[in-house]
């Protein structure tokens, strides 16, 4: 393991008050992952996750398996705009493969991967729970449903 790096000032009392609204101090470890993910640089890097570790009295894999069990969570480095698209049976049915191929193309970031200029980050994400409206990915926390080609390159093409 890595040395754990001292959690900024502001982002420590954040997680102070933070847990305050949880009836365990631990409950709060999803919350308090977000907000280290949005202040430390848009993921999650190893130190990130042992400091959460030290700050919650959790043992780092403890935290490292909460952080790779949700897709949300970056691991490793990211672009500025993350595309996290599902591709379970209902999306795939409806045309995510089609999806994917046409965020690649128009990004120019493989799937799994980050574009060469590091503004797109593509990746696969299990169900997202919109089954209905399928297919469908997540731009930068925001869902977008019912996706075809049109969508697709309107919704991009609006980031670019």
């Amino acid at each position: 393991m890595t040395a754990p790096i001292e959690l900024p000032a502001a982002l420590r009392a954040e997680l102070d008050e933070l847990v305050t609204h949880y009836p365990k101090r631990q409950a709060a470890l999803i919350p308090a992952l977000h907000r280290c993910q949005e202040e430390l640089g848009g993921w999650l890097a190893p130190e990130t996750l042992e400091a959460v570790a030290a700050y919650f009295g959790l043992e780092p894999v403890e935290v490292f398996g909460v952080a790779s069990f949700y897709p949300m969570f970056h691991l490793r480095p990211v672009g500025k705009h993350v595309v996290s698209i599902c591709h379970n049976i209902s999306c795939d049915l409806r045309g995510a493969q089609d999806v994917i191929a046409q965020v690649c193309q128009i990004t120019g970031a493989p799937l799994r991967g980050t574009s060469p200029d590091g503004k797109w980050t593509v990746k696969p994400v299990e169900c997202q729970g919109a089954c209905a409206n399928a297919p469908m990915f997540d731009l930068d926390g925001v869902y977008h449903e019912d996706l075809d080609a049109q969508k697709v390159a309107k919704i991009l093409g609006g980031v670019r």
